[in-house]
């Protein structure tokens, strides 16, 4: 069993969360804050699509994106000298794509379910809506927002199917768990690929405990 696509996936996870951590709080703030029932429920289809289109469909839509014969991915190659598709790169994108709608949507959730008799009083005392979000929503939606984020993290080190089609399977370069499991089995080497399995159920386990220990936390904040 190599070690790379371990550490691999573990950097890319890593990476990814922190991406989707950050845009998935503003997104869900924006779309929360908007007066608008028809706007948001549009870019709320818009931003939960990737949930529900499969992986390698979301992988294709990045290829058009970024690939180096495509209008943006031939700018980054010849003005900047960056190529996404088939670097480490592409697995960071494709596993933030599809991890961000969990962390949206939880995130979004958990806003909503703030009580918003705090946040009116809050207003009334001339509070910013800068500290009213940090000091007042953020920390009553914590549990929410962090239970969403660990989901996040174990989706993006699940990703196969984007991952596959924008970034490849290059050894030691973009070979993340799901695809050393495949091409174990693809090659007959079902010991390595039992390893690789059970380090991928650990993490889920350890996944699942967390997220009912947010969870938990969260009813007791809406009792």
């Amino acid at each position: 069993m190599q070690m790379s696509p371990i550490i691999i996936s573990m950097k890319t996870a890593s990476t990814a969360i922190a991406l989707t951590f950050l845009l998935g709080l503003f997104a869900a703030r924006c779309i929360v804050k908007m007066k608008s029932e028809k706007t948001k429920m549009i870019l709320d289809g818009l931003l939960t699509l990737p949930l529900v289109l499969p992986p390698t469909v979301m992988g294709f839509l990045l290829l058009l994106v970024f690939g180096v014969n495509r209008p943006f991915g031939n700018f980054l190659l010849q003005f900047l000298g960056i190529k996404i598709v088939f670097s480490w790169t592409a697995t960071v994108i494709a596993a933030t794509v599809i991890s961000f709608p969990l962390m949206y949507r939880s995130a979004r959730g958990a806003f909503e379910q703030v009580d918003q008799n705090l946040i009116m009083a809050a207003r009334t005392l001339g509070i910013s809506d800068r500290r009213i979000f940090w000091r007042i929503i953020m920390p009553l939606a914590l549990p929410g927002v962090a239970g969403g984020g660990i989901l996040a993290f174990a989706r993006g080190l699940g990703e196969f199917g984007a991952t596959a089609m924008i970034a490849g399977n290059i050894e030691d370069k973009t070979r993340t768990l799901p695809l050393a499991i495949y091409t174990e089995v693809a090659a007959g080497n079902m010991k390595a690929a039992s390893y690789y399995v059970i380090i991928v159920l650990l993490i889920s386990f350890i996944v699942v405990v967390l997220t009912n220990y947010f969870s938990m936390k969260e009813r007791k904040y809406l009792k």
